[in-house]
């Protein structure tokens, strides 16, 4: 069982910066690939990054691509996803998964285990 737990949520004005962090507890953490999937009330969770369990492969949502970025500390239990350039359309509850892979996943209904999510805010 693995517990998933993000900060690092916040308010930032258009063109600013965040970095979440996700830290685990319980589990193996460096057997677990890893993502942030995003969502605004009414719509459907979006994919945002993934990250194999070694580090070495990433995937990204077409909308982040180039702004966003994600990594991890498998000695911290940590993944980590750095935003960039944030736009109003960011703005959403962010969330941490983990799924027992070795590659990144995109596909959310392979996910295991999700964090409770943290607010992100991005005003214009």
């Amino acid at each position: 069982q693995v517990q998933l737990e993000e900060s690092g949520g916040g308010s930032v004005q258009a063109g600013g910066s965040l970095r979440l962090s996700c830290t685990a507890s319980g589990g193996t953490f460096d057997s677990y690939s890893m993502g942030w999937f995003r969502q605004v009330p009414g719509k459907q969770r979006e994919f945002v990054a993934a990250i194999s369990w070694s580090g070495d492969l990433t995937e990204y949502g077409t909308s982040v691509k180039g702004r966003f970025s994600i990594s991890r500390d498998n000695a911290k239990r940590t993944v980590y996803l750095g935003m960039n350039s944030l736009k109003p359309e960011d703005t959403a509850v962010y969330y941490c998964a983990a799924v027992l892979s070795v590659v990144a996943i995109m596909n959310i209904r392979d996910y295991d285990y999700w964090g409770q999510g943290t607010q992100v805010t991005v005003s214009s």
